[in-house]
């Protein structure tokens, strides 16, 4: 026969009434994994031990009840008594810390909200920077309005269940030590239906739909979530709604790639009209704009265009456009293109190539070659 029940909380773990919470669940995990019936070959001391552990570590591991502990221990309050051996009197003060008003088979709310839900919404580039609504349409559990969510058919309503006394749990244990569990018949509701109502049966939701408008605000970043208060699935037993998340997703555009409040462009033009300069049409979230093209501009050089970007987030200063040059080589030529391109090539000295002359002067340095360019 095992030996009266320990009253130390500290002791059952094994530690010093000065650990800290890490070393209370560290003390813990040995000893479930030593008492574990897995390991004691399903023996009845053991478990009951178990039982104990169990119920010292839910009180230490809890602030707030181990506060409550410590006090009444240090005030004599559980001291030098055997709790399985005193009856339920002191049982009781002590589960008050450990179970709670669970334990006294008082009536409890069985309000619960509802489940949040998300939903997702695309957005173009043109709509972040002046934000927009979208419609949405969900499908979400929604109040019975045969039993108002109550669960019982119309003129009956729900009685406290007789098993756990409308608590909805059952208190398990000694006297001492009492482990508390969803009561089996309820299901921790605590209350009984005799008549469920037809339409939910009994469950006191029915399947609806809801369409909604959603703010999308100006700047809204790709991936960003939106939570729109009440607007989930309905509670249980008059409790409150849940809410809904709504994702934001950024549209792909054929024309920008996003850079924070910034907008990227690759705008293709002719060799022309990177030599010589020009005046050429570009894409803008407003439309369109010209933009100069300097004489001997470079491919892969990018010009700014100031506030034609993406404001901040609910509609700040805008961004930038920024256009990336992309001078494009022809892919054929008619015989006489060919000609004047060679001739023009032939006044390579006066044509103007900086970076290529400085280059190929590095190349032939780096070679040891004293005379005449590389071979083509």
């Amino acid at each position: 026969m095992r030996s009266a029940v320990k009253t130390d909380l500290y002791e059952i773990l094994g530690v010093a009434e000065t650990a800290t919470q890490d070393e209370i669940r560290k003390a813990y995990r040995g000893l479930a994994r030593k008492y574990h019936p897995d390991k004691t070959g399903g023996d009845t001391a053991a478990e009951e031990l178990l039982k104990e552990i169990n119920a010292a570590y839910g009180i230490l591991k809890n602030e707030e009840k181990r506060g409550e502990y410590d006090r009444r221990r240090k005030a004599g309050g559980f001291d030098g008594f055997d709790f399985g051996a005193q009856g339920g009197d002191f049982a009781d003060i002590f589960s008050s810390i450990f179970a709670g008003a669970q334990a006294g088979g008082r009536a409890r709310s069985t309000a619960r909200p509802g489940n949040d839900l998300e939903a997702r919404v695309r957005v173009t580039l043109a709509e972040v920077v002046s934000g927009a609504r979208k419609t949405l349409r969900i499908n979400r559990a929604e109040t019975c309005g045969d039993c108002s969510g109550s669960g019982a058919a119309p003129g009956t309503k729900a009685a406290a269940c007789p098993e756990c006394g409308g608590s909805g749990q059952i208190a398990r244990g000694n006297s001492f030590f009492q482990m508390s569990q969803a009561c089996g018949r309820c299901r921790g509701s605590g209350q009984a239906i005799a008549s469920p109502c037809a339409k939910c049966t009994g469950s006191g939701r029915t399947p609806g739909q809801r369409e909604l408008s959603v703010a999308i605000p100006a700047g809204a970043n790709d991936g960003m979530r939106l939570r729109v208060a009440g607007e989930g699935e309905a509670g249980f037993q008059s409790g409150p709604r849940g809410d809904l998340y709504v994702r934001v997703e950024l549209e792909d555009d054929p024309f920008f790639t996003r850079d924070g409040t910034n907008l990227v462009c690759d705008a293709p033009i002719t060799f022309a009209e990177a030599a010589l300069g020009a005046k050429v049409t570009v894409p803008t979230l407003d439309g369109v704009a010209k933009l100069t093209i300097e004489p001997g501009t470079q491919s892969g050089q990018q010009l700014r265009m100031r506030g034609l970007g993406l404001p901040t987030l609910g509609g700040g200063a805008r961004g930038d456009e920024i256009v990336k040059v992309i001078v494009e080589v022809p892919r054929k030529l008619s015989a006489e293109q060919k000609r004047l391109l060679r001739e023009f090539d032939g006044n390579y000295e006066t044509a103007g190539h900086p970076v290529r002359d400085a280059f190929r002067a590095l190349l032939l340095r780096l070679r040891g070659v004293k005379d005449g360019p590389p071979a083509d």
